[in-house]
């Protein structure tokens, strides 16, 4: 898939400058939480609604001319997806992209208006890396790995390069939603002064507890549901993990109410419509969960909210006032 390259520090570096070229920054949004007023970055307004742009782009612009003739194959639950599949149409390549049957509709359905070839999978029951695997050998495409790719994790790490472009200075924290790690791994090379606070669903922290192993551990069979679509692989991977092995603060984990109630509080406080697992971070913020000060910035990752579920949060939140 890499060739055995690892993403660097100035590999995010000439990423942010391509991405600048492409896409307009995001705004850092003032708040105030605890007493405590800081920053969010909200990567909920790119044009697929997440960062997953940044990285996508920068993959497939890296392409050879071989490999984009061959087109490319993604797996993700849908913000991946769109990021690839959005790169791809601009980029004139094939895409497909193998999604969980179970995954959002709205996220389905941009996918594929985006232009992509979808290939379901049931989850639980199939192995998305298999069915991955299985396509590209039968297509001869090239894998676009969500975030154990050193050009998507170069790409997503353009988003701290931004940041500490608009803050005139590095930020001292970030606190991050965490899936597999792409987007931590990313930003610890871009911010290398910043600590870095990743944020996983309950039962679903399988990148802070390799870390903390120091060696690849899977999501159990039994672990909870959560409303976080995006952020529930079965596992990092190793270039991830060597990435953030003594690089990360100790994780986090929130649960279904607290996300929703960071979903509230976007909305309310900053007119912004979260996805459950585009608020994790915001969630650990307001549970007290990480430590704050003026320089924290939030990443607000994803905006991709099924309509139906996103009103009966808000309406939730009614109910209980």
């Amino acid at each position: 898939m890499s060739g055995g390259r690892l993403p660097t520090r100035a590999g995010v570096e000439a990423a942010a400058e391509a991405v600048a070229a492409l896409l307009a920054p995001t705004p850092l949004l003032p708040v105030e939480i605890g007493g405590v007023r800081l920053h969010t970055k909200a990567e909920v307004l790119q044009p697929v609604g997440s960062f997953k742009i940044r990285g996508a782009w920068w993959r497939l612009a890296n392409l050879a001319p071989e490999e984009r003739a061959r087109g490319v194959i993604a797996v993700s639950s849908g913000n991946h997806a769109q990021g690839v599949a959005w790169a791809a149409r601009r980029l004139g390549i094939r895409a497909a992209i193998v999604m969980p049957r179970d995954a959002p509709r709205v996220k389905l359905e941009a996918t594929a208006a985006l232009g992509a070839e979808l290939v379901l999978y049931d989850r639980p029951g199939e192995d998305r890396d298999e069915v991955a695997a299985r396509e590209v050998g039968r297509r001869g495409a090239v894998l676009v790995h969500a975030f154990a790719d050193p050009w998507v994790i170069e790409g997503q790490g353009s988003a701290g390069v931004e940041i500490a472009a608009q803050l005139g200075r590095a930020p001292s924290r970030l606190v991050v939603c965490c899936g597999g790690g792409g987007l931590a791994a990313g930003l610890s090379l871009a911010c290398p002064g910043s600590a870095v606070h990743v944020v996983e669903p309950q039962g679903w922290d399988v990148v802070a507890r390799a870390v903390a192993a120091g060696a690849i551990v899977r999501a159990p069979p039994d672990a909870p549901a959560t409303i976080c679509d995006a952020l529930r692989p079965d596992a990092t991977k190793p270039l991830n993990l060597a990435l953030l092995r003594g690089r990360i603060e100790p994780g986090v984990t929130v649960t279904d109410d607290e996300v929703r109630a960071a979903q509230r509080f976007a909305f309310a406080r900053l007119r912004l419509v979260l996805e459950p697992g585009g608020a994790a971070a915001l969630a650990a913020a307001l549970a007290g969960k990480v430590p704050l000060d003026a320089d924290t910035v939030i990443m607000l990752t994803g905006g991709n909210a099924d309509a139906d579920s996103f009103a009966r949060t808000l309406a939730e939140g009614s109910a209980e006032r």
